[in-house]
């Protein structure tokens, strides 16, 4: 399976992934550690984390999958959300949590 299959199956796999640097318990950078918190705050609690630092492969590649340059990366449904900025902007509105829900419920 190609790393690109890999991200693939993952991302289909699960209703919330983050692509992230270290693990929800243990963020490896402030960007990674807000989103964690926005997702957790609302309501996130089948949050799927891929630590992007321990699969090279993967950090070199997702980029090229999603078109997004940076880390980390929210998928909801196979969709691609954004980073931290837009997780963060989507939570303030209200947004994310509605989104987190009805990924949960499906």
């Amino acid at each position: 399976m190609s790393v690109i299959e890999r991200i693939q199956a993952e991302v289909e796999g699960h209703p919330i992934v983050l692509f992230m640097k270290g693990t929800a318990q243990f963020p490896m950078c402030g960007f990674s550690s807000r989103t964690v918190q926005a997702l957790k705050a609302a309501g996130a609690n089948q949050l799927h984390t891929i630590n992007v630092l321990e699969d090279p492969e993967v950090r070199a590649n997702l980029p090229r999958y999603s078109n997004w340059p940076t880390f980390p990366q929210l998928f909801i449904n196979g969709e691609l959300i954004g980073g931290c900025d837009i997780t963060l902007e989507l939570f303030e509105s209200g947004e994310l949590a509605r989104m987190i829900s009805e990924a949960q419920q499906q």
